[in-house]
């Protein structure tokens, strides 16, 4: 069996491929514009996997992903690194070709002995398992968000939804994975899958479900933290808005009290009285402290 490894392909390698595999030109296309979901097709003899790896940097708490573009033929596999990068998130040009893919990929002798299906299994796999440190990842920031939320901090929404973003992405390349690896189930009786390989397979979509399930169960989460954080932002506004009621009562009382002997009739025996502006005064202090009290022992200040 022929693998052949390309960590950084050009239009130039993805033309020479193509003229020596004969590929068609729908495929030659597909090839050439990355950038793609991960789906599985057939053209005759050639089978065609794209699939997306995943590398979460905690730096920024962002997922990162990573394009590969499968080939598959009788006795032949071609690897494509779409985005330079290897199947765990490395810079795909930093060893050789042969080092890296012999390693990862063609280890297992026995399993080899499956034919070139086997190393299309062993691409999943890496991938998948890739996908475990990420939810990992994605978690620990989903804790130190609900601390956050509870402690008040004004700028922890917008880390939620930047948060929810990622998972929302992750959700959606682990639901078309899963469509791929559907798809190779379907077609084990038509192409004669072995069984041991069968069961590989198996195991890799199991280890996809469980993250799938793991990135809805992150997504409703952080839905439930956001509603909880605005709920709190309410509470907190809330009793902002008491505690401004309340001294824009004690201020009303003797702004009242003011305008009433500022009105300048005529006849207003206080005018004119000896304690009209003590007493002004001590009621406009009287009411301001009574309001002050009641609104103390209402917890509105």
């Amino acid at each position: 069996m022929t693998m052949f490894f390309f960590p950084a392909p050009d239009e130039d390698d993805i033309a020479e491929l193509a003229d020596a595999w004969r590929l068609h030109p729908l495929l030659r296309e597909d090839l050439v514009n990355a950038h793609q979901r991960p789906k599985l097709e057939r053209y005759g003899e050639v089978l065609f996997l794209v699939a997306r790896s995943a590398r979460y940097v905690d730096e920024t708490e962002e997922v990162d992903f990573a394009e590969f573009h499968v080939l598959v033929q009788p006795n032949s596999v071609a690897l494509l690194c779409q985005d330079h990068r290897w199947l765990d998130g490395s810079d795909g040009t930093t060893l050789g070709d042969t080092e890296r893919g012999d390693r990862t990929l063609l280890g297992d002798a026995n399993l080899l002995k499956l034919g070139p299906e086997a190393v299309l299994y062993g691409i999943l796999d890496t991938i998948v398992d890739g996908y475990r440190p990420v939810l990992a990842g994605l978690s620990t920031d989903k804790e130190q968000i609900e601390r956050e939320v509870f402690s008040g901090d004004a700028a922890v929404a917008e880390r939620i939804y930047r948060l929810s973003q990622e998972v929302i992405d992750m959700q959606h390349t682990a639901a078309a994975m899963s469509d791929v690896l559907r798809s190779l189930q379907a077609g084990f009786d038509k192409y004669a899958i072995p069984e041991e390989l069968r069961a590989y397979l198996q195991d890799v979509s199991d280890h996809l479900t469980q993250a799938s399930r793991r990135t809805v169960e992150l997504r409703d989460a952080l839905a439930q933290i956001l509603s909880v954080n605005a709920t709190l932002v309410a509470q907190r506004q809330n009793e902002d808005m008491k505690k401004i009621s309340g001294w824009a009562a004690i201020i009303f009382a003797p702004t009242l009290i003011g305008a009433i002997y500022g009105m300048n009739f005529d006849i207003m025996p206080e005018l004119h009285w000896t304690y009209g502006y003590p007493m002004a005064i001590g009621l406009m202090f009287a009411f301001a402290l009574a309001l002050f009290i009641i609104f103390k022992r209402s917890k509105w200040m």
